[in-house]
């Protein structure tokens, strides 16, 4: 069902959180967003022709997307209807679309649709939106919490402006703490709180961003809270962290947060510090990530990024994937902390991965050449093993041969890295290099 509540009047309804009847009614009481907001931004621009284009708001939980949609609606004089994309379908935006017309045909009058989790829209529900936002038959404003570019299809995509919000800062959710504590009409004045400043920094320091749950916390606390003799309520620190229960631990494993946390993790090992990379380990681990996700990025990077340095890494970095198999969590995190300790630590040489990308891009742009006869498989008569110098049957198990196609001159792929072991190996190849240009072939002798 639409919700249409914004359309009748501002009247604070006392059985509401804290942080619906706190809600904003005006952008200047909006706290943060000063990017999204700032003169000359979309926003204000389109609020002084009067006119919003079709929007999609992005950002985490508590940044103020709908609050920021129902104030716009009001500044355009629009009429604002709210669906769930957790629920809705499209029987139900028909119906808005429907309303919408007859609200413009008969009164004039336009309308917003504001869809919240608007990724939850499969791609025929997204595909339904198209014409109504392409007709004017109503404003779309999209929330989503996740990257617009993974969640939503393109068309869609090209006819909305995106505008990010961003979680707040401890400071401005200060601001709407103290602002609650203050209001006698929608906030908790009534109440007599009396909040030590430590709280409201408690508070705000641990709701990561979000100003719904900062506020929701301080309800909470404060009503926990018995009056004394004198009817204040003097809220202290264990009521607010009794209500907080924990830091919040923001991970989105479907959106930015894995791969900003992964990314993190992983250049965090790469750059090596094992202290980073297991903070974002735990991060990760705590967020609810999957431990198999987290091992096999780590096999990646043991051969990226530890390579020829230390060939035992992927060794470890197997053996954690395969211990994550068979003891799964949380027994699983210690072999993740032991391969990521390990990984960190170890010295670092990515000439593998130069190697074959180099080798790979010249595949591609100058196609497969032809393997020579010496090196053919023996399978037809002329080619093959009667041609193929056996390195075996030559001192240090090494023949002076060419093993390139006819037409692809020898190219340098693997450049050592610097690095104890691959200093060695770089000297061995730079002496069969000198002993290759000093011989006119295979030698047969024994």
């Amino acid at each position: 069902m639409a919700d249409s509540l914004f359309n009748r009047g501002d009247r604070v309804n006392p059985s509401a959180p804290l942080a619906a009847r706190m809600r904003p009614r005006e952008l200047d009481e909006m706290v943060g967003q000063e990017e999204a907001l700032r003169e000359g931004s979309v926003i204000r621009g389109a609020l002084a022709e009067g006119r919003l284009p079709s929007l999609i708001l992005v950002g985490p939980a508590g940044t103020g997307k709908t609050t920021l949609a129902r104030i716009l609606a009001r500044r355009v004089s629009a009429h604002f209807d709210q669906l769930s994309a957790v629920e809705a379908g499209v029987a139900d935006i028909r119906a808005v679309a429907a309303a919408a017309r007859d609200r413009r045909g008969l009164h004039d009058a336009t309308t917003i649709l504001f869809l919240d989790e608007l990724h939850r829209l499969n791609k025929a529900q997204q595909d339904y939106l198209l014409p109504h936002v392409e007709d004017g038959t109503f404003t779309l404003i999209g929330a989503t919490t996740e990257n617009p570019f993974y969640s939503i299809i393109t068309p869609l995509l090209s006819r909305c402006r995106l505008l990010t919000l961003v979680l707040l800062e401890p400071e401005e959710i200060r601001v709407l703490l103290l602002r609650a504590l203050a209001d006698e009409e929608r906030g908790l004045a009534g109440l007599s709180p009396e909040v030590a400043d430590e709280v409201i920094e408690h508070i705000a320091t641990n709701a990561a961003g979000d100003a719904r749950l900062a506020l929701n916390v301080l309800e909470t606390a404060t009503l926990s809270t018995e009056p004394n003799e004198a009817g204040v309520r003097e809220v202290g620190i264990e009521r607010a962290t009794a209500a907080l229960d924990r830091p919040v631990v923001r991970y989105d494993r479907a959106g930015d947060g894995h791969y900003d946390t992964i990314s993190a993790f992983i250049k965090s090992v790469r750059g090596s510090d094992p202290d980073a990379a297991i903070y974002w380990l735990a991060q990760m681990l705590e967020g609810g990530e999957d431990a198999r996700f987290i091992a096999r990025r780590l096999i990646i990077l043991a051969a990226e990024d530890v390579g020829l340095a230390d060939p035992s890494a992927l060794r470890v970095a197997v053996a954690a994937a395969d211990a994550v198999e068979y003891v799964g969590l949380p027994e699983g995190q210690i072999p993740l902390a032991e391969a990521t300790i390990h990984l960190a630590c170890s010295p670092k040489s990515n000439s593998a991965y130069a190697a074959i990308k180099a080798a790979r891009d010249d595949v591609k742009s100058e196609g497969a050449g032809t393997v020579p006869d010496h090196l053919a498989s023996g399978q037809r008569p002329g080619r093959g093993e009667d041609k193929y110098a056996y390195p075996h049957d030559h001192d240090g198990s090494w023949v002076a041969q060419s093993y390139w196609p006819p037409t692809k001159a020898a190219t340098q792929y693997y450049t050592p890295g610097d690095n104890a072991r691959e200093r060695k190996i770089d000297e061995k190849l730079q002496d069969l290099r000198r002993r290759s240009e000093g011989s006119d072939g295979p030698d047969d002798s024994h």
